[in-house]
């Protein structure tokens, strides 16, 4: 009986032992579900169709291409600022932004106000006609780019945008071979297809004249973080792959569906020395780095300290309008006008006004900067958990457009698949949606919209942490 006593107590001695130095997570131990931050807002009762009922109409009306996160689809019925509503009412973090689309805040009251008072005046007037939001748009958007980058034109999507400037290129370099990188996403129609080097994004289509060369990836690359060894396959592939010119290259700063990858250091100044030099133009992918969402720079091609010749932009620049732009030289865009060329919803003025107050609400809001401060203190935090998670196996990234790569062995770099899958599936349940990245689907994309806070930062983290302890 006494030998009994004594092995209970040297337990329950050494239970409070390890319990003592379990560590806490801002105010949460590990084995504690954080609770999300306060938010003053009241959703409305939803009184329409259920998920399922949505669920079983996209299936017999919608493509069968069409793809939904977790296994019971979500039905978000309401968006405030950085949270979304669920049909009963539930709360969760958005820390994907609609696919990194909502760049101020879901029905930012100040975009709202201006989209309605457009759209009870003049819902729709091409450019065949005059109209001053159009006009106050691309002034404004004009101001925001450098060097010679003042001509402006509206489109409707990302990849719009990127078959414009692909043909921009061709048109003005008078060669046709595109060269793009590996793991890039530029698009999914029949043109952009072709610079996309996914595997999982493309069809067995003709490609035409594109040429995928090494990506530049620190985390995965061959040369490491080595920009000129990068740099030097791409002058191989123009003297072996091509007639020795080529009409354009095309690269994300920071890869965004391939997984929040950020380019080696160095990379695209070497890159657009060598792309002009065999006669081509230089054209930057914004459409998920622009409009200070990287922190550091207003435009995610500055951080490589170049300046190209065409930019695309999307998403951000309308906070979910179906809104997008090309910015490129007037010597460039002289091109464009030996033929018509014209789109019927480009510079609509419901979307030219809405995003006009998206550019003045991030300037008014500080959001580069904003971007900027919560960034770094995520980072960092993300940075800390890979020290006590072996799962983690890269945390990469600027401002609010953030990678949480997985892997089950980290010499290896072997994708976590099915540990990401129930990862993604806990974080939901504790109320934070997140993207997915990369070939194989192991990464977290952290890329909320902009008004994410550190207190949302902190129980991003802190929710993470306790779903990795669980697997």
């Amino acid at each position: 009986m006494a030998l009994r006593r004594d092995l209970l107590k040297r337990f329950i001695e050494s239970s409070r032992e390890r319990s003592l130095k379990r560590p806490l997570i801002c105010g949460f131990s590990s084995i504690s579900a954080p609770k999300l931050p306060g938010f003053d807002y009241e959703p409305r009762p939803y009184r329409g169709p259920s998920a399922e009922q949505i669920l079983e109409k996209r299936k017999r009306f919608l493509g069968p291409s069409l793809f939904h996160y977790y296994q019971k689809p979500l039905n978000i019925v309401e968006g405030k600022m950085q949270y979304l509503f669920d049909e009963n009412g539930k709360r969760y973090l958005d820390a994907f932004a609609g696919i990194v689309t909502v760049s101020c805040g879901h029905c930012h009251p100040e975009i709202v106000k201006a989209i309605t008072e457009q759209n009870n005046l003049l819902q729709h007037a091409t450019t065949i006609y005059l109209h001053h939001a159009i006009a106050d748009f691309a002034e404004e958007l004009a101001s925001k780019m450098p060097g010679n980058l003042k001509v402006v034109y509206f489109v409707n999507s990302g990849s719009e945008a990127n078959e414009l400037a692909m043909l921009m290129a061709r048109l003005y370099s008078g060669n046709l071979g595109m060269i793009a990188l590996r793991n890039a996403y530029h698009g999914g129609t029949s043109g952009t297809i072709g610079l996309t080097a996914l595997s999982t994004w493309k069809y067995s289509i003709p490609q035409g004249e594109i040429h995928h060369v090494v990506n530049p990836d620190p985390y995965r690359g061959g040369f490491g973080s080595d920009a000129h060894h990068y740099a030097k396959d791409v002058q191989d592939h123009i003297s072996y792959g091509t007639p020795g010119k080529v009409a354009g290259f095309i690269a994300e700063t920071i890869q965004g569906v391939g997984g929040a990858v950020e380019l080696a250091p160095g990379y695209l100044k070497l890159v657009y020395d060598i792309v002009r030099k065999a006669g081509g133009v230089c054209i930057a992918d914004e459409v998920q780095t622009g409009f200070g969402r990287t922190g550091s720079h207003y435009w995610g091609f500055e951080t490589q300290g170049v300046i190209p010749d065409i930019v695309t932009m999307a998403k951000g620049i309308g906070n979910g309008l179906p809104l997008g732009a090309v910015v490129t030289t007037p010597e460039i865009a002289n091109v464009m006008a030996q033929k018509i060329q014209f789109n019927t919803f480009g510079g609509n003025p419901v979307c030219s006004a809405g995003g006009l107050a998206v550019l003045r609400v991030l300037d008014k809001e500080k959001r580069q900067t904003h971007c900027s401060d919560v960034g770094s203190h995520l980072i960092g935090r993300l940075k800390d958990l890979q020290q006590r998670h072996e799962i983690i196996g890269d945390v990469r990234g600027r401002g609010l457009m953030v990678g949480i790569e997985l892997v089950t062995d980290r010499k290896e770099k072997t994708p976590a698949k099915a540990e990401t899958a129930v990862l993604f599936e806990k974080m939901r349940e504790l109320g934070v949606l997140v993207g997915k990245g990369g070939l194989h689907g192991n990464v977290f994309r952290i890329k909320p919209p902009m008004c994410f806070t550190r207190n949302d930062a902190d129980f991003l983290v802190d929710a993470l942490d306790y779903a990795m302890s669980k697997i």
